[in-house]
């Protein structure tokens, strides 16, 4: 392999993010999307929400440098990270709310009713 595609290869991993593990789930009003999300702070952190997705970015960063070589064993990934998910039914962003707790990051999305009839009394006219 010449240079030019050691460079490129190295450009590749450097611009590759990590995917993160989630958890999607749903009570009769809202969906839930968890994921464990241990050594981030909260601050970089960054959620994209629409009425039919979540997108969730971040990146966690090592403290010191540690040479390739010196590691015995790495399954830890350190570097951006991003996961997005399509949901099953349409919710409202407006009404959505992220928790982060002791690594676990939680978001609650309030789902849309269209299918909710609401009776609309009529005024008289005076």
């Amino acid at each position: 392999m010449n240079e030019e595609n050691n460079f490129d290869l190295a450009k590749i991993a450097e611009e590759s993010e990590g995917q993160l593990t989630i958890d999607v789930y749903q009570t009769p009003d809202d969906i839930f999307v968890e994921s464990t999300i241990a050594g981030v702070e909260p601050e970089d952190l960054d959620i994209d929400i629409t009425n039919e997705s979540v997108t969730i970015k971040g990146e966690r960063r090592k403290e010191e440098v540690i040479a390739d070589e010196d590691y015995l064993h790495q399954e830890c990934y350190w570097g951006r990270f991003s996961r997005s998910v399509i949901l099953p039914q349409e919710i409202d962003p407006d009404k959505a709310r992220a928790d982060f707790k002791n690594g676990i990051l939680k978001i609650r999305l309030p789902k849309l009713n269209r299918g909710r009839v609401k009776k609309l009394k009529i005024k008289p006219e005076e």
